[in-house]
């Protein structure tokens, strides 16, 4: 295996592990990374789908109790059939958009420009919605929602809707679907579990579809190099959401709204003097 492909697949599984469920854009992320190291081949497409997997299966590993006990409970828990229904109700606006608009989003969006201009705004915005959650007294104890089991279908529509935002690059899927909770009046914790939770369909749903596009390019060589950024992007998902669990329960977004804005205008910096390949 080449030595600088190896360093690069372990690199892009270390950030999309440790950006895909922190509010921060994994997405955007990956297109910043690659196109700095020249990782944007036709084979590229379906390595970023495999490591987005492999977050996905750590999310799916962190929960497994959860998981199985949804499974299990689905033919006699009431409560058990509502979360369901509440994940695909929240799941829906985003698959539906994604799939009327996908061509566009990534023919005018998917450039590093565009990228740090979203980070920069979705920074602004979590500072915007910290501001209106300590304004009006939403503290953890305060909010209104206190359970992942206690959610509405109109709680998971809303958030559901916020969570369409995500589809541009640099916006982040978890920080929209965080955000649309503790405007919906989510507790900080709750809102990050479902967060975590509405990832694993819509996840699963999009790499299912994106492997169907791209399955062609791949080769026996190309597998190797997948399994690298699975395992990577795996490990480091795992270490990540463990860690955001933790953090999420006494600190504010605030942290990663001033990233957001600094790394944004980082890379606006760096674009205007058309250097590491960001002016494109």
């Amino acid at each position: 295996m080449n030595p600088l492909l190896l360093l690069k697949a372990l690199m892009l599984g270390l950030v999309e592990g440790l950006t895909e469920f922190l509010p921060i854009s994994s997405t955007g992320h990956l297109i910043l990374i690659g196109t700095l190291i020249n990782f944007t081949s036709d084979s590229s497409k379906v390595f970023y789908i495999s490591i987005q997997l492999g977050s996905i299966f750590a999310v799916c590993w962190e929960y497994r109790k959860r998981i199985s006990q949804v499974f299990h409970g689905l033919a006699t828990e009431q409560l058990t059939r509502y979360f369901i229904i509440n994940i695909m109700v929240a799941s829906l606006p985003a698959a539906v958009i994604g799939l009327l608009f996908e061509k566009p989003i990534k023919a005018l969006l998917f450039s590093p420009v565009s990228v740090a201009i979203m980070l920069i705004v979705g920074g602004i915005i979590l500072l915007w919605v910290e501001a209106a959650y300590h304004c009006c007294d939403s503290d953890m104890h305060g909010a209104r929602v206190q359970s992942i089991y206690e959610l509405t279908i109109i709680d998971a529509l809303k958030i559901g809707l916020v969570q369409c935002f995500s589809l541009i690059p640099g916006t982040s899927r978890s920080g929209a679907a965080i955000v649309g909770g503790l405007l919906t009046g989510l507790d900080r914790r709750v809102a990050t579990e479902f967060s975590f939770l509405l990832a694993i369909p819509l996840i699963f749903g999009a790499t299912l579809c994106e492997y169907t596009k791209v399955y062609d390019v791949l080769s026996a060589l190309d597998t190797r190099l997948f399994a690298v950024g699975f395992m990577t992007a795996f490990a480091s998902a795992f270490v990540s959401v463990r860690w955001l669990l933790y953090y999420i329960s006494t600190h504010s977004l605030t942290l990663f709204a001033w990233y957001r804005i600094s790394f944004g205008l980082l890379v606006l910096v760096v674009s205007s003097l058309e250097i590491l390949g960001f002016n494109r």
